[in-house]
């Protein structure tokens, strides 16, 4: 790999890059009670960073830093004299970038700076670099971005997170490029552009433009996917679950799928077969994170409209890992604020060669649960039975009678992507049962001769 790929630190403050770059991680923390959860979230903080740095992670120095503060220190964030603190760390260990995780206002950031620096004002040579929770994820953001309409959503969202932050900074930020250099400096693309406030609106215009012509294009796909009647299931989760490991198992997609933080970003939707003979397109997306920038969320519309659309959906959860439990929670939640919660959802326990302690199959199966292994394959034969149960389930009975010039077309389409239950052939054409979907209903509504509620509430209902 050429340097400007892996030594991300090469552009900071100070000039060349060095063996071993110290980091130091910053975070406040309301009350004693919240201690343990801080540590939590910078541990997160350093997997995003060593993200970011890739290679270089492995010899990096990591510190960590946190204050107990009922609210933020309006200037600083921290507290003066822990900033101050904070400071004497980075000259003793030779720090070169602190990070802090919260997103930080403009003056914060720039107040912060000057503190962190004061030990090295007698050496111009050795500067401390301050960013964000923020700038971090759109760092790793921009160096995963592959398809065209994944580096405009990071840019859009580079670009909105830049333009309140151009005061004190003069045209320091014109000289941003490409997607190398230090972490935070992998800037929204424009070479040695004279950055302000009028281009950055104008940019984000312009990327906006580009965006709704890819969104449009996305729209259709979807529209004509819809018309086939096969059902999609997206496959969501908490990053580093094992998503794309999944669906390159099952449908041998060959998406990147690595052991670090957004290691893939831009959706990818494969067909599969289950056990019944149905087809489903399954759809892989971003990854979520605590704290997701809201920049990113609104940037990533257009993809992450995949759940939105979604017949039903795949929670994946890393269930080796100790935080599973409140990833699974955060991962919901983010759900919710899409609009994708209320759909048939299957929690899929990937990783299970590595869990110390798997849930019984009585326990998985009462929660539409599954515990499986991406890697190997083990317990992928459950949830594709599991899956393929659900989504009957989530069928209704109806009755179609197609004319004769379109019943052999309309049964084999029936037949791949629902449950035919009786055909019988009148005067006025195949009058067809089935159970199936909103898409399949749809696709056929001019030819619904009757529509009953699921066959389970029709009984219910006798009852």
């Amino acid at each position: 790999m050429e340097k400007n790929e892996t030594n991300l630190f090469d552009r900071l403050p100070g000039g060349e890059s060095a063996p071993s770059v110290g980091v130091l991680l910053l975070g406040i923390y309301p009350t004693p009670n919240d201690e343990a959860e801080c540590d939590k979230s910078l541990a997160e903080l350093k997997q995003l960073a060593e993200t970011s740095l890739g290679e270089d992670a492995e010899s990096a120095r990591f510190f960590s830093m946190s204050q107990c503060r009922k609210s933020p220190e309006a200037a600083t964030y921290f507290g003066t004299g822990k900033a101050e603190e904070a400071a004497s760390l980075c000259r003793d260990n030779d720090i070169s970038l602190a990070v802090f995780d919260a997103e930080l206002s403009p003056s914060q950031i720039k107040n912060l700076e000057e503190i962190l620096n004061r030990p090295f004002e007698s050496d111009p040579n050795k500067n401390v670099r301050l960013i964000d929770r923020t700038m971090l994820i759109l760092d790793i953001f921009a160096k995963h971005a592959v398809t065209g309409e994944g580096k405009l959503q990071v840019e859009i969202a580079q670009l909105k997170y830049t333009s309140p932050r151009l005061t004190g900074k003069g045209t320091a930020l014109s000289r941003q490029g490409g997607t190398s250099g230090s972490i935070g400096a992998r800037g929204p693309g424009e070479t040695k552009l004279e950055i302000d406030r009028r281009h950055i609106s104008r940019r984000i215009q312009t990327l906006r433009e580009e965006l709704a012509v890819l969104e449009k294009e996305r729209s259709v796909k979807r529209a004509k996917r819809e018309k086939t009647g096969i059902p999609t299931v997206a496959v969501a989760g908490y990053t580093n679950a094992g998503k794309s490991t999944l669906l390159n198992y099952l449908t041998g997609a060959g998406i990147l799928a690595e052991n670090k933080l957004f290691a893939t970003l831009d959706p990818t939707v494969r067909k599969l077969s289950l056990p019944s003979g149905r087809e489903v397109l399954l759809a892989d997306t971003v990854g979520f994170i605590n704290k997701l920038p809201h920049g990113l969320v609104e940037a990533f519309k257009s993809t992450l409209d995949e759940i939105r659309y979604a017949d039903a959906v795949l929670i994946v959860t890393d269930i080796s890992d100790p935080e599973a439990e409140q990833k699974t929670r955060i991962t919901e939640e983010i759900l919710t604020e899409l609009d994708a919660a209320g759909k048939p959802t299957l929690y899929v326990f990937n990783k299970s060669d590595r869990a110390d302690l798997v849930p019984s199959d009585e326990v998985l199966s009462a929660h539409e649960a599954v515990s499986i292994s991406a890697l190997d394959g083990t317990g992928v034969d459950k949830l594709l039975s599991m899956l393929d149960e659900m989504l009957a389930r989530s069928k209704k009975r109806l009755t179609f009678v197609f004319p004769f010039d379109v019943q052999g077309a309309a049964l084999a389409e029936l037949y791949k992507n629902a449950a035919v239950e009786s055909v019988e052939y009148t005067e006025n054409g195949a009058c067809v049962t089935v159970l199936c979907g909103e898409k399949e209903a749809g696709m056929y509504r001019a030819y619904l001769a009757d529509a009953v509620t699921d066959p389970r509430e029709e009984h219910d209902n006798r009852n």
